[in-house]
């Protein structure tokens, strides 16, 4: 997937119940999902219109997630996670879920940014 800094790249559903997300999606949207494996035997599910790949559908009932609310969590391309991450807090954001890396996928922080709202930057491992 072609990206290019400050654009949206992604798009997933941070749920506690990924089974009712998924069946209220498969009914409403008519997706299909593919099962993507994740360190520690969880399982991310790509969720598909057709054959073209729309999002994901991200399982956040662990405690490392608590207090964050269920909700659709959008990702901005950034060309340094790290660095970008430093001017946000230095602009007044807060640190949801500090940088890390995704094998294949890339280096994500969580934030809120000044206003409350949650945004994850991501920058893209291709």
């Amino acid at each position: 997937m072609a990206w290019s800094h400050g654009t949206f790249y992604w798009n997933e559903l941070m749920t506690r119940d990924v089974a009712r997300a998924k069946k209220f999606y498969a009914d409403t949207m008519g997706w299909s999902y593919d099962a993507m494996p994740m360190g520690g035997g969880g399982t991310y599910w790509l969720a598909k219109s057709g054959d073209a790949i729309v999002g994901g559908l991200f399982d956040m009932s662990g405690p490392e997630f608590k207090g964050m609310p269920e909700s659709w969590m959008s990702y901005i391309a950034v060309d340094n996670v790290d660095e970008r991450v430093k001017k946000a807090t230095a602009a007044g954001a807060k640190v949801m879920k500090p940088a890390f890396d995704v094998p294949n996928v890339g280096r994500i922080v969580m934030l809120l940014e000044p206003g409350g709202a949650g945004i994850g930057w991501m920058t893209p491992a291709n």
